[in-house]
């Protein structure tokens, strides 16, 4: 009789082994197979990035370093479509060691948003640049967040504040690097105070508080929209102490 409980014993023991690496092996596999769906679930750039230098060759790397860099700010707003880069040189002869110019502007389907830095060097320009981009992109992204939300959103005064605006605003970055291969060349002097610029955008009515927000996002320090409220063009800037002023036209 008990050769008998001991042979069962032995049997439900030997099943217990052979039963347990299946379980291994089947637990592995369930592994495997979720760290090739989260694999392949990665997102993949989508905006177009687009160079291009007044006067300044651009070459084929520095291309890809800027698309590198920029593809990581997609995480901020899934609909932009375009990344507008622009690279010139500062004719500026009493800020020399500020005098290549980067500029950002990333487009989607809300407002435009502006990154742009000066430094000696399109490298270091472009660091500071894409900084204050990212701070600008995380900054629209929690706005959405709090009008789309139960939260309340925040006061203009409180949203630019200096601790909120730590980040956004930051000098440009000193560095040594300078665009391989390729030397800015300055653009022809001129007489100063001829308009050598013009833009257009539309008129949108929007308020006060959206034209500030807008303003804030492309790094002006004025932004001239379309009043709602009085259904004619007005003006705010930026005044001291993080302080805005409002013209309007009588």
């Amino acid at each position: 009789m008990r050769c008998l409980i001991s042979r069962a014993r032995e049997g439900v023991r030997s099943r217990e082994r052979i039963e347990l690496p299946r379980m291994s092996s089947y637990s592995v596999d369930a592994d495997s197979t979720m760290l090739m769906d989260e694999q392949s679930s990665e997102p993949t750039p989508k905006a177009e990035v687009a160079v291009t230098g007044r006067n300044v060759e651009v070459p084929d790397h520095f291309r890809s370093y800027v698309a590198e860099k920029l593809s990581r700010l997609e995480r901020f707003d899934r609909t932009l479509y375009l990344f507008d880069v622009e690279l010139y040189h500062e004719k500026n002869r009493r800020q020399r060691k500020n005098c290549q110019h980067v500029e950002i502007t990333a487009k989607g389907r809300g407002p435009v948003v502006r990154g742009e830095a000066c430094a000696d060097s399109f490298y270091a320009a472009l660091e500071s640049a894409v900084s204050k981009l990212e701070g600008r992109l995380r900054k629209s992204k929690d706005r959405r967040k709090i009008h789309y939300g139960d939260k309340t959103p925040r006061s203009l005064r409180e949203a630019c504040s200096p601790e909120q605006l730590e980040g956004v605003f930051t000098p440009p970055a000193e560095a040594s690097l300078s665009l391989d291969g390729q030397s800015a060349q300055p653009l022809d002097e001129h007489e100063p105070g001829r308009i050598v610029r013009v833009k257009e955008h539309p008129a949108t009515p929007m308020t006060v508080d959206d034209a500030l927000y807008e303003m804030e996002l492309v790094g002006h320090d004025f932004f001239l929209f379309h009043d709602k409220e009085s259904d004619r063009p007005c003006v705010v800037y930026r005044r001291h102490a993080y302080d805005y002023g409002l013209i309007k036209l009588a």
